[in-house]
Order: structure tokens, then C-alpha cells, then sequence
């Protein structure tokens, strides 16, 4: 199986490659091609928007390329998320697609699409301290579609974003089909009083109100409030879910960490 890497937000570092392929390496099913994109830098992106874009679009289009890893998060795929999802061929539709954090930008347009994706540890995981764990989790999936890395509770269609990622698709041309999915979200870095913010917006959407439940992963390195907030990120999710009249599935093992699961979106 070939499996192609390009970085459609922040550039990729070596270090990362070159762990990834010599994990890759020692699997006699996999074929691990890392686009020259990866590598490029412009400003805060892995090279300009065009030439993401045209990475993208090439590993899409190549025939021999089984499936699209994105190769990190940061910001910037939601830049040529519409381009890269719009007339897509009958090629480029017989991939399967795997990524989380930013990533989720193309996850939602491409699934919605009908492509087949999965929200799922990248190559730069693995400078994360279990990181190689975590990479060998979605290469198991995308190489044999081994369940024992997925996300353990799932029980209905799923789809899973970074909370923010998925505040800033509502909205959008690409912005995902909801309606009887089990949600689940995640997030890093941000304020308890930015994640009440986002978790107003989402919830005050027609669309996020059609989820069958809303679970809640990891929030991890939340940074100080001042003042103090008060209660936590799970008490967060759950009062605006109460108040939209959605049910709160608890917890999901997913998250921008090493324990972070596969969450094929739809039906498992």
C-alpha cells in the first residue's frame, strides 16, 4: 500500500520524517512517500497556498497513491480546503484520507464529498513523548484497518474535529453534515472562557443540534484564567449541551496527545 504525506498547514520536520520512515521501513506492506512540499517553508505555512494546494491535488490525482497522510496541524489547510474539494475525480474519491487538528478543514470537505476519512494521529506525532505508539496506531488502520487503535466507544456514524476547527466551519462551503452523527471534539491550548465561546457558537447551530450526542475528548494545556473560571472543560460542554437540548455522551479518547485514537467518519 502506498501511502503519500503532504502538509497542507505547517512545515513538517525532519526529524519527524525521518523516524516515521524508518517505522514505515520496517513494515513489508507500506510504502511511505513523503512530498518534497513538506519540507518547504513560506512565513508560517509549508510553502504557499498554491503550492500546498498543488501538492495536495498531485498525490490525489496519482494513481498509485493509496492514501493522503497530512503530515502535521498549525494552521492553514482551511486556506485551500474548498479548492482541494471541489471536482473531485474518480481518483482522488477512491483515497482514503487521514489527519486531525487543522486538518479537520479537509477531513469535513472531503468527507462531505464522499471521500473516506479518519481523524487520526499524523507523522508529526511522533516527536510526542509515546508518539510512536500513536503514528503506528493510524498506520495499523490505513495499512489493515485494525481496530484495536479506534476510538473504543463509538456506536453510531461519527464525525470528530478540533473545537475551534469546527466553530470555524459552520458556515462555510465545506462545513460537514451533522444530522445523526455522533460528535466528538477536542482541543489544545485555549482559555476555559474561549472554549465556553466556541462551545455557545457550535451549539447554537441548527446543524450540531441534529447530532445524535456530543462526547468531549481531551482539552489539554488549557492555560490559566484569570480570574479563576470556575469549573472545568467537561462542565463547559455539558451546560451548553443542556441548554441545546443535546445529548452529552461523555468522554472520547481523542485529543492532541499520544493517547489520541482513529475515529473513522461514518459508520464502524
Amino acid at each position: 500500500m502506498k501511502i503519500a504525506l503532504v502538509a497542507p498547514s505547517c512545515t513538517l520536520k525532519q526529524e519527524a520524517a525521518d523516524l516515521v520512515t524508518a517505522l514505515a521501513a520496517t513494515r513489508r506492506d507500506c510504502e511511505l512517500a513523503i512530498h518534497p512540499q513538506c519540507f518547504l517553508s513560506d512565513g508560517h505555512f509549508a510553502g504557499s497556498d498554491e503550492q500546498r494546494l498543488s501538492a495536495l491535488r498531485e498525490v490525489m490525482e496519482d494513481e498509485s497513491v493509496d492514501a493522503v497522510w497530512f503530515a502535521r496541524g498549525g494552521y492553514g489547510s482551511n486556506r485551500i480546503a474548498e479548492a482541494a474539494c471541489s471536482d473531485l475525480s474518480v481518483t482522488a474519491m477512491r483515497k482514503t484520507y487521514l489527519g486531525y487538528s487543522d486538518a479537520g478543514f479537509l477531513l469535513a470537505g472531503l468527507h462531505k464529498a464522499g471521500c473516506e476519512v479518519a481523524h487520526g494521529p499524523m507523522p508529526q506525532d511522533i516527536l510526542r513523548d509515546g508518539g510512536e505508539a500513536a503514528v503506528t496506531r493510524s498506520l495499523d488502520w490505513l495499512l489493515t484497518r485494525d481496530r484495536a487503535g479506534v476510538e473504543p466507544s463509538i456506536s453510531y456514524p461519527v464525525q470528530a474535529y478540533n473545537l475551534t476547527v469546527l466553530s470555524s466551519l459552520l458556515g462555510t462551503a465545506v462545513e460537514p453534515d451533522l444530522t445523526g452523527y455522533e460528535l466528538l471534539i477536542e482541543e489544545v491550548s485555549e482559555h476555559y472562557y474561549r472554549i465556553d465561546r466556541l462551545m455557545y457558537h457550535i451549539t447554537g447551530s441548527a446543524n450540531v443540534r441534529g447530532v445524535v450526542e456530543l462526547r468531549v475528548g481531551n482539552m489539554s494545556d488549557i492555560p490559566e484564567n484569570d480570574p479563576v473560571w470556575g469549573s472545568d472543560e467537561e462542565a463547559i460542554v455539558k451546560d451548553w449541551c443542556e441548554r441545546a437540548s443535546i445529548n452529552y455522551g461523555g468522554r472520547a479518547i481523542i485529543g492532541h496527545d499520544a493517547a489520541n485514537r482513529v475515529v473513522p467518519f461514518g459508520r464502524n
